[in-house]
């Protein structure tokens, strides 16, 4: 028997639906204005001259009436001008470049982990498994400290490593932006687990010279998510200080935290880690509002340790054999998924247009009252946002990311291509991958940028950035003599 009704899935085109929908759900209040209005404008049309002459007349104002009426204007509008937050604009940024010497091929750090680990195989065995699933490539880089047979870091060596990325990246933002040190009002400074005394922002000062009234601070052990905290900290402070400059500085320090011991979930991080520093200049000066990159919208932070789990995924304790090291919990990903939920439902309703709102509000109301055995609606992330820059801290979470957020390939290449050049760089890694797509020549005008950034206690943090200048392909930065190799395939396994 022919069907009675015609088969919709083949004769229709479900995208064009999806697209219609969306755009009439979006633009709702103006086509809706738009009949309104036509009709104000088609009434004034019939009157004649007279009669408009006739309506003016019959409209009594006495000059009280006037006075009143311009300063409730001039109130209302003095309030919500001074009541708005100031616009916190990203002028420029720089990301240091290791040099070549200090290049860990996978040859390499196989060789070093055998010598180092002799009398543990296992370790050894464990370690190629990691390195050979990780997505990292053969261009990433250690401090000169690590390596050496066996390495020994001091005091010093960290101190030398820090000295060079930070003030090497220093170097850079002074030469891209013309910033002068005497200019910079607010200097952020965060590494996690390398925190000498005086500290690392101390040390940028002295370095500098910088003014002996600037508002410094130095933050430690927060993870890789710390970078946007430092974001959120000088928007902070940019609200309260008006005409200001902020310069955020964000790193990791491996030279000390180099794990020597044979516990498997303190190896781990040995295989991820790598070199790297971003310094950031921040503003809220008017001057800077044509040059600038990009303006600041939304911060949005997610703290999940008041979860025992959570807390320990990732804990700096001693092993059995007094050695020092970061351990990572097996729950790690689960707990970075409960996070990612939990900052999405905050990020969400700020970011995402009327249409995907619309659509999660009615699922939400079918499952929970209804009782209807529907899938959970996942909001279409993609309708809000351009580009996306995820914390490069492994394949694992670049993976269950673009699987949750249901994204295309091409929208965490830029994480994926950070991860294989320059592996693991903490707090700065998502400053890399938003200069591998500057670099790629894809950043427009009016562009949406979704930062997203997971840390030790355990912390999920979101930054959204607006483009406010159509970026030309910069000559220089950590992608200068790579990016025309790149995207490249990245094979699940990589035979050691």
């Amino acid at each position: 028997m022919p069907p009675i009704l015609p088969d919709f899935s083949n004769s229709v085109k479900l995208k064009y639906v999806k697209l219609g929908y969306q755009y009439l759900v979006n633009h709702i209040l103006t086509l809706l204005l738009i009949p309104v209005m036509a009709g104000i404008v088609l009434e004034v049309l019939r009157l004649g001259p007279e009669e408009l002459i006739n309506l003016w007349k019959s409209l009594h104002f006495d000059l009280v009436q006037i006075l009143c009426s311009s300063f409730l204007i001039i109130f209302i509008t003095t309030v919500y001008f001074m009541s708005k937050p100031r616009s916190i604009y990203l002028v420029d940024y720089a990301c240091y470049k290791p040099p070549v010497t200090c290049r860990v091929p996978y040859s390499t750090f196989m060789e070093h982990s055998r010598l180092i680990l002799k009398n543990n195989p296992k370790a050894v065995e464990f370690q190629m498994r990691i390195l050979e699933r990780s997505g990292l490539g053969e261009e990433t880089c250690l401090p000169p400290a690590i390596h050496y047979i066996p390495p020994t870091p001091t005091m010093e060596d960290g101190r030398a490593e820090a000295q060079t990325v930070i003030f090497s990246a220093m170097d850079a933002l002074f030469k891209k932006t013309g910033l002068k040190p005497k200019d910079i009002d607010i200097l952020i400074v965060n590494c996690s687990l390398f925190s000498p005394t005086p500290s690392l922002s101390a040390m940028v000062i002295n370095k500098y010279k910088l003014r002996s009234n600037i508002k410094s601070f130095n933050l430690s052990g927060m993870g890789c998510s710390a970078g946007l905290i430092s974001i959120d900290l000088a928007r902070d402070l940019l609200q309260v200080h008006p005409n200001s400059n902020a310069v955020v500085v964000s790193t990791e320090i491996i030279t000390p935290n180099y794990y020597k011991g044979n516990e498997r979930a303190m190896l781990l991080p040995n295989c991820l880690f790598r070199m790297g520093c971003a310094a950031i200049l921040l503003s809220n000066r008017r001057s800077v509002r044509v040059r600038a990159k990009y303006r600041l919208v939304h911060v949005v932070r997610t703290h999940k340790g008041a979860d025992d789990k959570a807390y320990r995924c990732v804990f700096e304790e001693e092993d059995k054999e007094g050695n020092v090291g970061i351990s990572l919990s097996k729950d790690l990903m689960a707990i970075a998924g409960e996070a990612l939920k939990s900052n999405i439902t905050t990020i969400g309703p700020l970011v995402l247009p009327a249409s995907e709102q619309l659509l999660f509000l009615m699922t939400l109301i079918g499952r929970k009252i209804f009782n209807l055995k529907w899938k959970p609606y996942i909001p279409d992330f993609k309708q809000a946002f351009e580009h996306f820059c995820i914390h490069a801290g492994g394949r694992a979470v670049i993976d269950e990311l673009q699987k949750n957020l249901q994204l295309s390939a091409e929208h965490v290449e830029a994480s994926r291509m950070a991860l294989h050049r320059f592996g693991n760089t903490s707090s700065s890694s998502l400053w890399y991958e938003l200069n591998y797509i500057e670099a790629k020549g894809r950043m427009k005008k009016g562009d949406r940028v979704w930062q997203i950034g997971f840390g030790s206690g355990f912390k999920c943090n979101s930054a959204v950035w607006k483009c406010n200048r159509t970026i030309k392909t910069p000559v220089d930065g950590p992608w200068e003599d790579s990016i025309d190799r790149y995207p490249v395939h990245i094979p699940e396994i990589v035979k050691l």
